[in-house]
């Protein structure tokens, strides 16, 4: 129950973030990826504050075996760039452009019934459930 507060809690705290810095708001994301337009850098800052805010907590994190509540640290170990790393980032760029928003921002659309929001979510989890067909098909053939 615990960790299901914590969980709250940071979920309420990243998406208010997200919506004080602009990050919801998909013109102002537009405007940022706008180099040749009329750019707002503004999202930089934001990004320059999210890392130094993580790089501490990552470096903290990485020296424990068990987070404050107890639970096993369960870090990225993955260091290989592969196809599928190169696609996928591809891909997150690609429509992060087209739509102006990733999936943490369309998160708070949603919960704030925004239509953009909502079509995001469901294309989003179409997606997801593509992905899920596939890689079962392929583990699949893969054992025959």
């Amino acid at each position: 129950m615990i960790n299901a507060l914590f969980a709250l809690a940071a979920g309420l705290i990243f998406g208010l973030g997200l919506i004080v810095a602009g990050m919801a708001n998909p013109a102002k994301v537009i405007g940022f990826l706008d180099l040749a337009g009329s750019w707002d850098p503004s999202l930089a800052f934001v990004m320059a504050g999210a890392i130094a805010v993580a790089a501490p907590a990552f470096a903290f994190a990485k020296r424990r075996s068990r987070s404050l509540t107890g639970q096993p640290m369960r870090l990225p170990t993955a260091r290989r760039i592969d196809r599928r790393l190169i696609g996928g980032s591809l891909l997150f760029g690609v429509g992060w452009g087209l739509a102006g928003i990733c999936p943490g921002p369309a998160l708070v659309l949603f919960g704030s019934g925004a239509t953009k929001g909502l079509v995001f979510v469901a294309a989003m989890l179409g997606g997801m459930a593509i992905f899920e067909l596939v890689q079962r098909q392929r583990n699949g053939s893969s054992r025959q």
